[in-house]
């Protein structure tokens, strides 16, 4: 076995003993059914097991164990389970599942490991088996990784099909008739020979009774009614009419405002200030420190909460950190990939530096990309109760079970003794995979005798300390053969480790400066054919916190390796679709996509003049995603004008969805592309707001067109995918149209110090 499969296999084989689980298969969907005790029934409800409620009127209700943060999964969830029920969509709805191991998410963790989605091998299937297996032994109740659909996939519809046949056998039980001879269609269980029907809502109580089968069987794909189909999203209507709750919606009786403000200087402190003017203010009760890094303070509005937050006058120790600036992170990278340390590999085959060594013709490259911002359009926020020795939280999160295990910690009680309501989500992008938000709001309740508190940073707050997309340079060398094509590839890449600074956070003790997967994704598994290659990841470690942002590492390693390949194709003098076309022989999913974007878009044919095409192509998340860019330029400014993508993402739950969420992740990927970047001087973030940290608006947006490959294959991500092949398109354009390589984020014409002019 190869170093890397030993370390990965020993790594896996520790772990599971460590927790004590058995690692040998992952949690069969039967095994995550639950009963009626999973997903408490209130009123008339009826629940048929963990994930099914049935109301008199035959409305059935689905548990979302995932947060809706405008992705529609609520809505895919729902789907699943009313396909295998023989439901009536227009009665289907969804409600917050509450925090319970059933509702795990098993498919989260393949995101960590280091194969690619088509890497079928031995170690790959071990490996996703375990750590599917940890997931659940971890109950992990996550929504992240593009991977909501993928872990539902057979549970909901197991939950569903079973739920059916207990309604099925209680009808056949109370008409003297052979569950055989009985049909559903839209809620309806139906006995053609004596004409007798029931509705789900007239049977729920007596089929609660029944035991479940082991012998269900899920619906074979040719007889979806509803899976495949374009369905309406079910939180679009209370969307529309206001009365959907997000977490700055919740306002328990009794509630107190926090505005707060961190010390601008990462890692510095609260020095002194004078609070008695803001104690004076109208509303304000309290004004605290929390954390010995951030000033509270407490009063019956936001606003005046914020009014007199801005009128204290703050004295900070700013701490070590004081002089760090951009230009200090970016030679610290680039000191990493000039120095002597030859980094974690993280692929090797053939000989790289012996091929490269021999080659006679080479072509290198260096690629940067910024810290990014989430910038999601709610506010941060979370609202909670200490009282009577219990702790409620409101808090839109994408990390449920955490989220109730930290509030806990922090608020010294049991898990038991925390009850934890997840309101939708005015977005999310990675930004409430984090527990900040959530720490504060406990520390705070903990002072406020029993009183709610709903903490809100600014829009400011949130810009200035978020927890950020790495930075990150990439260095390649590529030796070129007779025919152009690539023999050998070496790239190594430097950034700062997710994985390390989400642990230093959680769990500082275990903190270790480890091989980093979020990091090198997207490079690592290039797929290309080239006979040599070599991939190696160097952890950089900055003061600024960094954490998952849409797409994580795929959103700058793709615009790096997909720029780098596009130098190659001109440096071949090849078409940049035919030469990444050629090299992906042996990538059947890779080379579908990319052949259907560019046959969409007219590759190839003319354009008007001053407009030029670029490519890209792209698997993450388990989904493959090709995208095609046509550009020009007025003046300096970038305007891209048509965007043609599309997405093998196997089998599609509601296509509406999925090229809605491509539209989103293109939109979200452009305004990075174009725009995105956060820089430091004298230890601060100088972005503070949307004016200086721009994103694409109504009038600059493209037309967009997505192609969905139709696939029998499992389901893949659709949330993230779509995001990685916009900016390496867009540069790859603007290198069409002229002949100036930009290999740095954001992209800003005129800034090459290496013009490539094509050949």
């Amino acid at each position: 076995m190869k170093r890397r499969g030993f370390l990965i296999a020993g790594g896996l084989i520790g772990g599971g003993a460590l927790l004590g689980v058995s690692l040998s298969t992952p949690p069969s969907a039967r095994s995550r059914l639950g009963d009626n005790t999973s997903f408490p029934a209130s009123g008339e409800q009826v629940a048929l097991n963990g994930w099914i409620k049935i109301m008199p009127d035959g409305r059935v209700i689905v548990a979302a164990p995932r947060a809706e943060m405008g992705q529609g999964v609520h809505t895919a969830l729902a789907m699943l389970v009313a396909e295998e029920m023989d439901a009536d969509w227009a009665k289907v709805s969804t409600e917050q599942a509450p925090v319970a191991q059933i509702y795990a998410n098993t498919a989260l963790l393949i995101n960590v490991l280091p194969f690619s989605a088509d890497d079928d091998s031995g170690l790959a299937r071990l490996a996703r088996r375990t750590v599917q297996k940890l997931g659940y032994a971890l109950s992990l109740q996550v929504t992240g990784g593009s991977s909501s659909v993928r872990d539902a996939w057979e549970p909901l519809r197991l939950a569903g099909a079973t739920a059916r046949a207990m309604l099925v056998d209680a009808a056949a039980q109370q008409w003297g008739v052979s569950a055989q001879d009985c049909e559903v269609q839209a809620g309806m269980v139906r006995h053609a020979a004596s004409g007798r029907s029931a509705g789900f809502g007239d049977l729920a109580a007596a089929s609660a009774k029944m035991a479940p089968r082991n012998d269900v069987k899920l619906k074979d794909p040719s007889a979806f009614r509803l899976i495949g189909k374009p369905a309406p999203r079910t939180d679009i209507p209370a969307k529309v009419n206001g009365s959907a709750e997000f977490g700055m919606d919740v306002r328990p009786e009794g509630l107190l405002y926090a505005a707060i403000r961190h010390c601008p200087v990462f890692g510095g402190k609260v020095a002194r200030f004078d609070a008695s003017a803001a104690k004076a203010m109208r509303g304000v009760s309290d004004v605290l420190v929390i954390q010995e890094q951030a000033v509270v303070v407490l009063a019956d509005r936001y606003w005046r909460a914020k009014t007199a937050l801005d009128a204290l006058a703050i004295e900070w120790a700013d701490g070590p950190h004081a002089q760090l600036d951009s230009a200090q992170i970016d030679a610290q990278l680039l000191a990493a990939l000039q120095g002597q340390d030859s980094g974690t590999g993280f692929r090797s085959q053939g000989d790289a530096d012996k091929a490269l060594s021999q080659a006679s013709r080479k072509w290198e490259a260096l690629y940067s990309a910024p810290f990014l911002a989430h910038a999601a359009m709610e506010p941060i926020n979370c609202s909670a109760q200490l009282k009577d020795g219990h702790l409620t939280v409101w808090c839109g999160t994408q990390v449920a079970s955490l989220a109730r295990w930290r509030a806990a910690q922090v608020a010294g009680l049991e898990t038991e003794q925390v009850t934890l309501h997840v309101p939708l989500l005015g977005g999310g992008f990675g930004r409430r995979l984090e527990l900040d938000m959530i720490e504060e709001a406990v520390l705070i309740a903990k002072q406020t005798q029993g009183r709610p508190v709903k903490l809100v940073w600014s829009r400011e707050e949130d810009m200035q300390h978020d927890m950020y997309r790495p930075v990150a340079k990439a260095s390649f060398v590529a030796a070129l053969d007779e025919q152009g094509q690539p023999s050998a590839w070496l790239n190594r890449l430097a950034a700062p480790s997710i994985g390390l600074s989400t642990t230093e956070r959680l769990l500082p003790r275990f903190a270790a400066d480890s091989p980093d997967k979020n990091q090198i994704e997207g490079a690592f598994d290039l797929p290309y054919a080239v006979p040599h290659l070599s991939v190696r990841q160097l952890r950089v470690k900055t003061p600024v916190p960094v954490g998952s942002w849409r797409s994580v590492g795929h959103s700058y390693n793709a615009f790096f390796t997909e720029g780098f390949i596009d130098e190659l194709a001109h440096a071949a003098g090849k078409d940049p679709f035919e030469y990444r076309h050629q090299l992906l022989a042996d990538k059947p999913r890779h080379r579908q996509v990319l052949a259907l974007a560019a046959s969409k878009a007219d590759w190839g044919q003319p354009l008007p003049a001053g407009r030029a095409r670029g490519i890209a192509v792209h698997e993450s998340f388990g989904s493959w995603c090709a995208q095609v860019a046509e550009v020009s330029l007025e003046g300096s400014q970038i305007r891209v004008h048509r965007v043609v993508c599309a997405i093998d993402c196997g089998v599609v739950v509601n296509p509406n969805t999925v090229e809605a969420q491509m539209q989103s992740a293109i939109v979200y990927g452009l305004s990075a592309a174009l725009y995105g970047e956060i820089t430091l001087k004298n230890g601060r973030v100088e972005q503070s707001n949307f004016p200086s940290y721009e994103a694409v608006r109504m009038a600059q947006m493209p037309r967009i067109e997505v192609h969905i490959l139709p696939s029998s294959a499992a389901p893949g991500g659709v949330g993230e995918p779509g995001t990685p092949p916009i900016a390496p398109a867009v540069a790859n354009a603007l290198f069409a149209l002229t002949g100036e390589r930009l290999r740095d984020l954001p992209l800003r014409p005129g800034s090459s110090a290496t013009p490539q002019k094509p050949s």
